[in-house]
């Protein structure tokens, strides 16, 4: 097994050194070809620009835009923008891109290629990613990248602006829906108590002191009812009594008149025994009622008018006027009127205090009503203002919202918010990406390389001689006593070595020709390392 494996490495070498002007061959024109592919592709010139977003400094609130978002999902959702058709047609137009390829294709493909060449990558660590454009002019190529990166920050402004405005013009509609709902059903309980008010449970307390007060006064009215019941009777009693003893002088005076005797004084009554007589009775009614009982004011009435008049009648008596005292008669029939007027004034007195005992019922009755009806109403407000509740909650909360909308929308439209900004500007690019010239060359040395190999081994295979006694034995079957090497003729070493010659100037000459390409391309700046 191991006498094989030599053998057939012994092979292999002597195949390479039988076939090296072929292998070199294919190597020189490998390189050839690889040179001639480098100089006949494009250069495609890469540059980038960082871009780092910065956080809201400002009192960043729940309704700010990036409130939620990462930086990663800012950038997927700002590329698919920067990247669309619109905004790509207007930086090809603005910058005046791919001029010869507008036209002869349309604007879509054009579009789908400039979009292949851009490259979005955010960075692993920080809140930073690079944006990458490939052309053919490295000055375009790091003009449109700075155009992409502003395109990012102008991007990022309008939406977020957009965003908020849209947040902000949300939370209006609701807040004005909730302001709408909140003031039919305060419309709703604002009628509900003016219609109610009287029977609401937070009257319940008023109403029913007032209903004691009321029943007080029904009772106090009464009893000032029955007192002057009572004392109409004494009137009436002193009526009967009144006109009994006019009845009385009347039949006396006639009596006298007949026997022209002079009418007798006994039942005379003096105003000073009608002041006594009324002070007696006013001492009376005091030990029953108070001051204010209408009895007791209407004596004290007469007694004043009484005094009024005595103190009147001695200062005329002292004046001397000659004046004559009334007739008893006529003193009798103004104590009558007197008592009937009384009568009069405790009977209009007892109607209208009557009258006022009804209305109190009435009132009472509509007291008793209201506070009746205050644990019904109670329960019917206490549902009506569960709701009302809600509403208030919902409605301020909206409030709060709609204010950090708000000066979420007025930070982005001052543009205080997060917002990206470049931190490393896109350079003219020097180096192409886009061919790579050591790339090309060495795989096209180990293209070289594999064709002159494939083909020596080939040929070997093709070639019927024998090339060692192993050979002869394994494909004759017999064996081989000797070999005699050969002895080439003196003519044959000179043409050998007058071809071996020549390979070799053919071999520097492609060499020195591959070089010298290399360096005039390298100085003329189409070859860049």
């Amino acid at each position: 097994m191991e006498t094989n494996q030599a053998e057939q490495v012994k092979r292999y070498v002597d195949i390479v050194f039988r076939r090296k002007a072929l292998i070199l061959t294919c190597i020189l024109l490998g390189i050839a070809a690889g040179l001639a592919f480098y100089l006949s592709q494009p250069k495609i010139y890469s540059s980038s620009s960082l871009l780092s977003y910065q956080q809201q400094q400002i009192n960043p609130t729940r309704m700010s835009p990036d409130d939620e978002l990462r930086v990663r999902e800012i950038v997927s959702t700002l590329t698919q923008i920067v990247t669309s058709r619109t905004s790509l047609e207007q930086i090809i137009r603005e910058n005046d891109l791919y001029a010869e390829l507008r036209q002869r294709m349309p604007m879509e493909d054009v579009v789908g290629m400039m979009r292949n060449r851009i490259v979005i990558t955010p960075q692993r660590q920080g809140d930073t990613f690079q944006v990458e454009f490939s052309g053919s002019d490295p000055a375009q190529v790091a003009r449109t990248t700075n155009a992409l990166a502003s395109k990012f920050i102008e991007e990022n402004l309008k939406e977020r602006e957009k965003r908020a405005s849209e947040t902000s013009a949300y939370t209006e509609d609701e807040l004005q829906m909730a302001k709408e709902m909140l003031d039919r059903k305060e419309a709703i309980l604002r009628d509900y108590k003016l219609e109610n008010y009287n029977e609401m449970p937070d009257q319940q307390a008023t109403n029913t002191s007032r209903l004691i007060a009321l029943q007080q006064m029904y009772q106090d009215q009464q009893e000032s009812i029955q007192d002057l019941e009572r004392t109409r009777v004494l009137v009436q009693d002193q009526i009967a009594s009144r006109r009994s003893i006019l009845a009385e002088n009347e039949s006396l005076r006639i009596v006298l008149a007949q026997g022209n005797r002079p009418e007798p004084t006994q039942v005379v009554e003096s105003d000073q025994d009608r002041l006594q007589r009324l002070s007696a009775e006013l001492q009376q009614l005091k030990q029953k009622y108070t001051d204010k009982h209408p009895a007791v004011k209407q004596l004290n009435r007469r007694i004043t008018q009484l005094e009024q008049s005595l103190a009147q009648k001695g200062a005329s008596d002292s004046s001397g006027d000659g004046s004559e005292e009334p007739g008893p008669v006529q003193r009798h029939d103004e104590d009558l009127l007197d008592l009937q007027l009384q009568l009069k004034d405790i009977a209009l007195s007892i109607k209208a205090m009557t009258e006022e005992k009804e209305e109190l019922q009435k009132t009472i009755n509509k007291y008793e009503k209201w506070v009746a009806a205050a644990p019904i109403r109670e329960a019917e407000w206490s549902a009506l203002n569960r709701e009302h509740g809600e509403l208030r909650r919902h409605y301020d909360f909206l409030v709060s919202q709609n204010l950090q909308a708000d000066s979420a929308l007025n930070l982005e439209r001052k543009q205080r918010g997060s917002q990206f900004r470049i931190e490393d500007s896109a350079q003219v690019p020097v180096k192409p990406i886009k061919p790579d010239f050591l790339m090309i060359m060495a795989l096209a040395l180990a293209a070289g390389c594999g064709v002159g190999g494939a083909l020596s081994f080939g040929l070997d295979l093709l070639d019927t001689s024998f090339r060692s006694p192993a050979s002869i034995e394994s494909a004759l079957g017999v064996e081989v006593i000797c070999s005699v090497p050969y002895f080439p003729l003196k003519k044959e070493i000179i043409q050998k070595r007058f071809l071996q010659l020549l390979g070799w100037l053919l071999f520097i000459a492609g060499c020195l020709a591959i070089a010298a390409a290399f360096v005039y391309f390298y100085q003329q700046g189409q070859i860049i390392l």
